[in-house]
Parts: structure tokens; sequence; C-alpha cells
């Protein structure tokens, strides 16, 4: 059986890499066989998947300059039926691609918002009068230059040969240490591992409405590895959180934890357990 798996693209994202990464160590572990489904948007990639379109998704979650990516959390917390299989690692190094052969001449610099962001820093030094634009993806915007000859993107060295242009700086992202961790998620249920990541809205205007859920977890020893909000999109100061801890849902002591989590919290919505696998850049 061939496994469908979606991601953001056109072909030569970061996402499409951490796609072909997946795809690798799932041949090499089950021999199954899969197809690569590129969509425009994340949410198109996830919801893809939640409407049984593709069987898994492989999205960016959260960047080591930028933090996290909002629209892959907000839209997990839309589509709850999804479960988190697998975390990926990717070092990312950002390129210059442009037919414009002089920095000097480039008037435009397309790429996605953060990789953009990333490159900041360089693109102030060296391109300090250039229009930002940004695209769906970094290979949305190296679609981009065939009809701005004055123009430059910011994408990988894989998309700039897929589109046969040439390169004029590499690497340009702000630090070289730059990796940015993508989730495997599909309908199943997740596998287990050492980490566990969920979402919970809490009653709003309530004093230590969010104490009281980090006390759940902190009397029990568990280390949250991440915790950022996200507005809840109802009304202004009320906003979901996303935790993630270093612990297996599946172990019977968390079944307390979740019970009493609940007791504090509006709606919990739990993502699913799962172990972190490194991608080693070529």
């Amino acid at each position: 059986m061939t496994v469908s798996i979606a991601y953001l693209g056109p072909p030569g994202t970061y996402s499409e890499a951490a796609a072909i990464a997946y795809v690798d160590q799932l041949q090499q572990d089950t021999g199954e066989e899969c197809l690569l489904c590129p969509y425009p948007s994340i949410s198109q990639t996830l919801r893809a998947v939640a409407r049984s379109q593709a069987q898994r998704a492989v999205v960016p979650v959260e960047n080591s300059l930028e933090g996290s990516v909002p629209m892959t959390l907000d839209a997990l917390w839309q589509l709850d039926s999804l479960q988190i299989q697998r975390a990926l690692l990717l070092p990312i190094s950002h390129a210059l691609i442009s037919p414009v052969p002089e920095l000097s001449a480039i008037k435009t610099v397309y790429s996605h918002p953060q990789a953009l962001a990333q490159c900041q820093g360089w693109l102030e030094q060296f391109l300090p009068w250039v229009q930002l634009i940004p695209t769906n993806s970094t290979t949305e915007a190296v679609q981009q230059l065939e009809g701005d000859r004055f123009a430059a993107a910011i994408s990988s060295q894989r998309a700039a040969e897929l589109y046969d242009l040439p390169i004029i700086a590499f690497p340009i992202n702000d630090r070289p240490d730059n990796c940015t961790r993508f989730w495997v998620v599909s309908l199943q249920p997740s596998p287990g591992g050492a980490y566990t990541s969920l979402g919970f809205s809490v009653p709003a205007n309530l004093p230590g409405a969010l104490s009281q859920p980090l006390q759940v977890f902190a009397s029990r020893g568990i280390n949250l590895s991440r915790i950022e909000s996200r507005p809840t999109k109802r009304s202004l100061g009320e906003y979901l959180f996303f935790l993630d801890l270093e612990c297996d849902s599946r172990k019977s002591s968390m079944e307390s934890a979740f019970q009493e989590l609940r007791s504090h919290t509006e709606t919990l919505k739990i993502f699913g357990s799962y172990d972190f696998v490194a991608i080693k850049s070529d």
C-alpha cells in the first residue's frame, strides 16, 4: 500500500526536505512506498489529512530563530482529530537566488515570512533598500522571479536547482545553527514517546487560571519544554495555551494528571506523544 504524505509545496520547500527525510526513514523502517503530495498552505496540508485526502502530513511547528509557526498551531487546534506521530529537526540554510548578477541591481526580495525574518540581519546589511514581499512558501518565492527581472528570492539550494536559477549568496540566515522542528501528523493514534504536546483553554478573567494547570505538572515533577499562548479568536484577551511536556501520555501516572488538568481547563486537547528525530544536513 502506498502512503500519501501531504506537505507545504511546491517542490523545493524545506517542508518537502523534511517530508523526503521522513519518507527515507519510513522506507528503511517499514519498507512502505510513499507518495508526496504538495499543498499551497499549511492549513490545507493539515486539512487534507483531516479529510482523508492524504494519510499523513509533515508541517513546520517551530523555528530556532523565529519561534512557533502560528498557522500550524491554530489549524491543529481546530482539527482536533489529528495526532502527532513524530517530530523532525531539520537544519535550515537559506540561499539568495536571482538571475540578477549584482546585489546592487536587486529591488525586490520574495520569500516566506519566516525565511525573511531568519535573514533579517543579512538583508539589512547587504540589501537595505529592497522591498520585502511575503509569499506562501519559499519555492513560491522562486516562481515569482519569472515575472520580475530585478528580483531575488530567499529559498533552498534545491529550489535553485529545480528552477535552474543561480545562487548569488549562501548561506544568508543570521545564525549558522538555524533549524526548524516539524511534526508528522495523521488520524492514527500517536505511537507514544518521550514528548507530549497538548493545548487547553482556561476561563477568562479568572485569577490564577493559568497557574493551576501548570501546577498540575510541577507537583508531579514533569518538565515543560515549551509553553506559549495563541488568541482564541473569540474575544480580545482570551487565549489558548500550547504545551510540550517531557513525558509519555500513555504512562499510568499521567492519567491522574490529565484528570486534574481537565478540572482546571475549559477545553483540553492532547495532540499525542512522540519521539524526536534529528535530520542530518547534506
